[in-house]
């Protein structure tokens, strides 16, 4: 294969990704972005393949089996509610591919541009793979969720910084000692370990995003260190998009991103409040009677609706209300459940069509019209503290105002706080009922009484 159609594939692959990458915008389009996409990495994958002139591909078509059959069998059989488990997983292996990519690129040249895209592939890609895995780990409840500190932990990190910037000066300066090299490495694992643990589950959302954002950082600068215009573009692209999406979940919590990674939310000691009135619980029977007459409702979901399965069953009470001659909405916060578009992914899974999908600021100029609004599982996303709690680690954090509703039903299991572990006074709201039990049996019931 020629240089210049090896060029030429590199910018059809390049026009994939940016074109996949426009359609991933919408829940309408993002299954053909996603195709699309992976059609321009398999091409760019067999174009560099071809520019480095491998004639053995045994292993290489070995590494691609395995790897569809394992990426087909995850699509598979991993629940939905492990998807935010999955893709941190995700981030992590791209780091770790970076980190491999660099290391491998370290005969290649001694160049001093080369030597520091060297550096950067290893701390990045390093540091997103730890990082992955105690995200995976605290979403997972593998460990725990909460931040972790411990006294002293500002200075261990410096010290671990500093030792990262002494060994890559001294990598650059002598790179045949390979000890310097091993020293990266190892201090970029243990970094991705620090920088993740103060972080507290209620932030993994904006974790993952920005995971996911190092690892296209990570790719771009294994990209420069083998000279490969590809997976500088791909690299970046990833980075661009990840850190993006980042600035927008910190704008809907109300928060920087430094306060995100350095302010250890979730151990933030608050005064304690004193919450007034009474939890009011309702059958289903009583709430069926309720939503009957409603002609407006909103149906807020959490990722209480993932862990219940609960998707299908709500989708199936939608069209009986709608039958019923009501308008149903759905309220979708931006950082519901555990990862960026959560509950997006979970409704087109059930067919919810996407114009029913109304975000924060479109769903809450509504809900005073609202006459019933249905939290399925959601905690941190409804807490009217953020607005009324000075004292809560939450306040200032913009939420759906579905307190404004004329009737709020919330869907529990129990009277459990929510993920970031916080009391929401929605509970003992006036117009609140509790509707206590599984969200899937609970939604089942309404709907035989529809039925």
């Amino acid at each position: 294969m020629s240089g210049l159609a090896i060029q030429m594939a590199y910018v059809v692959a390049a026009a994939l990704f940016i074109f996949g990458l426009k359609l991933l915008g919408s829940p309408a389009s993002a299954r053909r972005g996603n195709l699309l996409s992976a059609v321009g990495m398999l091409l760019a994958v067999v174009a560099a393949l071809l520019d480095q002139g491998i004639v053995e591909y045994q292993w290489i078509l070995l590494g691609f089996a395995v790897g569809g059959v394992i990426g087909a069998a995850a699509a598979r059989l991993v629940q939905m509610t492990s998807m935010p488990e999955m893709v941190a997983l995700f981030n992590g292996f791209g780091g770790m591919a970076s980190l491999l990519v660099g290391a491998a690129a370290l005969g290649t040249s001694t160049a001093t541009f080369t030597l520091v895209t060297i550096v950067l592939s290893i701390l990045i890609g390093g540091l997103t793979f730890t990082g992955s895995l105690v995200a995976w780990g605290k979403l997972s409840e593998k460990i725990g969720s909460g931040a972790i500190m411990f006294s002293g932990q500002k200075i261990v990190n410096s010290l671990i910084v500093l030792a990262i910037l002494a060994s890559a000066v001294m990598f650059c300066l002598q790179p045949e000692n390979l000890n310097w090299l091993f020293l990266l490495i190892a201090l970029s694992l243990l970094f991705g370990v620090m920088a993740v643990i103060p972080i507290g589950g209620a932030d993994m959302p904006v974790v993952i995003s920005l995971l996911n954002s190092y690892s296209g950082l990570a790719a771009c600068a294994a990209g420069f260190a083998v000279n490969n215009n590809i997976l500088i573009v791909a690299g970046a692209l990833v980075g661009a998009a990840g850190i993006i999406l980042t600035q927008i979940m910190c704008k809907a919590m109300n928060r920087s991103l430094s306060n995100v990674l350095f302010s250890g939310f979730g151990s933030v000691k608050t005064t304690a409040t004193v919450i007034e009135g009474e939890i009011k619980p309702i059958s289903s029977d009583d709430a069926f009677y309720v939503l009957e007459a409603a002609t407006n409702v909103a149906i807020i979901p959490g990722y209480g609706m993932a862990v219940a399965q609960a998707q299908h069953a709500v989708k199936e009470l939608c069209e009986l209300l709608e039958n019923n001659g009501a308008e149903v909405n759905f309220g979708i916060h931006p950082v519901a459940g555990r990862m960026p578009g959560h509950m997006n992914v979970l409704l087109a899974e059930a067919d919810v069509p996407y114009d029913q999908l109304l975000e924060m600021d479109d769903i809450n100029p509504r809900m005073e019209n609202v006459d019933v609004a249905i939290v399925i599982g959601a905690n941190d996303v409804v807490n009217p503290a953020a607005r009324e709690v000075e004292s809560s680690p939450i306040y200032g954090m913009p939420v759906i105002d579905v307190a404004s509703a004329r009737t709020v039903f919330v869907l529990k299991r129990s009277m459990a706080s929510g993920f970031a572990g916080i009391e929401n006074p929605l509970f003992y709201k006036d117009n609140t009922r509790m509707l206590f039990g599984d969200a899937k049996e609970t939604i089942n019931a309404l709907i035989r009484e529809f039925s």
